[in-house]
């Protein structure tokens, strides 16, 4: 077999999860991809080298860790719009427009492949993956945040992790108790991560589906947790309770039934829906991912990241073709055509 074939053999079972640590280090699938590549090409060209004294798999983390810590020396931590201020206030008022700020992205579950066909493997895999504790990750130091995932998420042992880094056991504790430190300021507490059942979580996707696909505000108020979160980037203004968000959502967003199309998805372990806005020609286009947290309370954060080049990570379509019309969208139709205003609406903005 040539060398090449061995290569790809022994390592191609080890991508996916190089590339959600990866994922982790950067908050970037595009860059993780990057960064996956590159880590493969040096490893190649170092394969002749390898001596077998560490496993394939910590030696493939080497030279990972070593690609991300590079990458980190010139980029700043990727946020959401609630790590850069507070709330905003006004639900109907003008939005900040968007910074130049490279912003956190989500991870489409479809590339999480644990290391293990047990189900609580998997299921500990989907959860290190979570959209806040990703965010939080960004706030740590490039080699804390290593030291952390090496340690915390992929369960290295310290000595694995010290040859890994160059470093001494001493110095991979004291950068895990600082790196744990600094985490659990910045990380949801455990009382405010603790998650809806499957069942539960499928409840709510499906009716949070509904309400938009019918613009019923009141179907969407019912879902959301009173100290339920909205975040929309690349938009930094975000926010916060129930009320203001559905105030937001009443008079911005859901206003005209049919004009939003929603595809169930899911992301960093969490249910999503890709979120289709109905153009002039009746046909829809890829507009947002919205990755949702659930408790059994109900929705407890919205993250509509709105970018469209998203949807070809989650392989899904850029168009969506004309849907079947709902009752309530026949009538208002026929009520345009007929040269009669409807209440209730104004043309929906692109939020």
């Amino acid at each position: 077999m040539p060398p090449s074939d061995v290569f790809a053999r022994l390592t191609s079972p080890y991508r996916p999860e190089l590339l959600a640590y990866c994922y982790r280090m950067l908050g970037s699938v595009h860059d993780a991809e990057d960064l996956v590549q590159e880590t493969y090409l040096r490893a190649w060209r170092s394969y002749e080298a390898f001596e077998g004294r560490a496993s394939l798999r910590t030696w493939l983390y080497r030279i990972a860790t070593n690609t991300c810590l590079t990458a980190l020396e010139h980029r700043k931590r990727r946020p959401l719009p609630s790590g850069l201020g507070g709330p905003a206030d006004d639900p109907e008022g003008p939005l900040a427009p968007p910074p130049e700020v490279t912003w956190l992205q989500p991870f489409p579950d479809r590339l999480v492949r644990a290391s293990s066909d047990d189900p609580a493997t998997i299921v500990a895999a989907r959860a290190s993956l979570r959209l806040a504790l990703i965010a939080a990750l960004q706030y740590l130091p490039p080699r804390q945040r290593a030291v952390l995932i090496l340690r915390d998420v992929l369960a290295l042992r310290a000595a694995e992790v010290a040859e890994l880094l160059g470093i001494s056991v001493p110095a991979v504790k004291s950068i895990l108790q600082r790196a744990r430190a600094q985490l659990g300021q910045v990380a949801p507490s455990e009382d405010d991560t603790t998650e809806a059942s499957g069942a539960r979580q499928r409840e709510l996707l499906d009716r949070y589906v509904a309400a938009f696909e019918n613009a019923d505000i009141t179907a969407l108020m019912g879902l959301l947790t009173e100290d339920v979160v909205l975040e929309m980037p690349p938009t930094p203004t975000w926010f916060a309770g129930r009320e203001s968000i559905g105030r937001f959502f009443g008079s911005r967003v859901l206003t005209v039934p049919g004009v939003f199309r929603m595809v169930a998805t899911a992301a960093n372990g969490q249910p999503a829906v890709a979120m289709y806005q109905r153009g002039p020609n009746g046909v829809h286009h890829a507009h947002a991912v919205m990755v949702l947290s659930a408790s059994d309370a109900g929705i407890t954060q919205i993250v509509a990241f709105r970018d469209p080049g998203l949807f070809e990570l989650f392989e899904l379509p850029q168009t969506l073709g004309p849907a079947p019309v709902s009752p309530q969208a026949n009538e208002s139709a026929n009520a345009l055509d007929n040269g009669s205003p409807t209440p209730d609406e104004p043309t929906p903005w692109r939020f």
